[in-house]
């Protein structure tokens, strides 16, 4: 596929989130009531040129460093803005120039709005293949985000290796994409609209798990999924029985994680403080984690907590001192698609 053909589908072919075939780059409705908040204070401009299929809103950024892949005209990073917080930094790339221009035009509106003083938001127009050339310093970011995007990459282990040396010890790639529950034949890969509807370009579940752990993502969480419909009869007929899904994922930047869950007796306790999780801390789809209650982990699990921007907000009981085994529970990192009923199965 020709990078052009994507720049055209989304600087050109597309004026609005209304001119999608499909819902395949769209948020779902029913989002919390903090995103609600959030986007209630961005600019109508930025909301209508919104191409994404998740929410990759993770909780405390306050004062934090984040990058945002395929940016597009701004909604992400405006949000964003407001949880890093006048002192934090939001940084987004993308290829569209019609996209960034849009971005652009509001900043100093948001910061009006925000009640910053300063920009603490910019945009660089570039590939997200690559992000060695934007002159970026290398692991200076706490977290990274990307929203429907990465799907449209021509060149996806690139931009995941990338990611990685861009981050901090310890920081995380927290995105949302879109997945298929196999590899996609090429007529259908290589049709401009399949692509550009987020579809074409999907990964296969199983090599997306194998690409992340090649750029250095030990242990890849999923945190959610849902089945995505596909409405237009052509696209529909282009994809022939292939199912796609919306998933986001939290992949954490942390040295010789073991490849499977492994049990060490370990315990956490959540001691709240994050605004956003008074109650319980939701760290990905196994791992609810209520406020004072203990918690037994695996050992990835422990390191993911205790060497990552949330170890202020746990205790943690125990060592690596005594080995018990494989830790029992630990479901699998993607939802098994052979059902026809859509019903989500995982397995130990």
């Amino acid at each position: 596929m020709d990078i052009d053909v994507v720049k055209d589908y989304y600087g050109k072919t597309l004026r609005s989130s209304d001119d999608l075939k499909t819902m395949a780059c769209c948020t779902p409705g029913d989002m919390p009531a903090r995103v609600k908040a959030l986007l209630a204070n961005i600019h109508d401009e930025v909301l209508t040129k919104y191409y994404g299929c998740g929410l990759v809103v993770p909780d405390l950024l306050e004062g934090r460093r984040v990058l945002d892949l395929g940016c597009g005209a701004g909604r992400d990073v405006y949000a964003l803005s407001q949880l890093v917080g006048p002192n934090g930094e939001v940084v987004g790339v993308d290829m569209t120039p019609e996209q960034l221009e849009t971005a652009r035009a509001h900043v100093d509106w948001h910061m009006d709005k925000f009640g910053y003083d300063r920009p603490n938001v910019s945009f660089l127009d570039g590939l997200i293949e690559k992000l060695d050339a934007l002159g970026l310093e290398p692991e200076s970011f706490d977290v990274i985000v990307s929203n429907c995007v990465i799907n449209l990459s021509i060149d996806k282990p690139a931009v995941l290796k990338g990611v990685f040396d861009l981050l901090k010890s310890g920081g995380e790639f927290y995105f949302a994409d879109v997945y298929a529950d196999r590899r996609l034949d090429e007529a259908a890969r290589m049709d401009p609209v399949v692509y550009g509807e987020c579809l074409g370009g999907a990964l296969y579940w199983g090599d997306f798990l194998e690409l992340a752990k090649a750029a250095g993502f030990g242990d890849p969480r999923l945190v959610t999924s849902r089945p995505l419909e596909i409405t237009d009869p052509d696209v529909e007929e282009k994809i022939g029985a292939a199912r796609f899904y919306s998933a986001t994922y939290r992949l954490f930047k942390i040295d010789d994680l073991e490849p499977a869950c492994e049990d060490y007796g370990q315990i956490v306790v959540y001691m709240g403080g994050a605004a956003d999780a008074p109650h319980s801390f939701t760290l990905d789809s196994h791992h609810v984690i209520e406020k004072g209650r203990a918690f037994p982990v695996c050992g990835n699990t422990w390191r993911m907590l205790k060497e990552s921007r949330l170890a202020p907000h746990f205790k943690f009981l125990g060592d690596f001192s005594t080995h018990f085994g494989v830790f029992p529970g630990c479901g699998t990192n993607f939802p098994f698609a052979s059902d026809r009923d859509g019903a989500t199965k995982e397995c130990c």
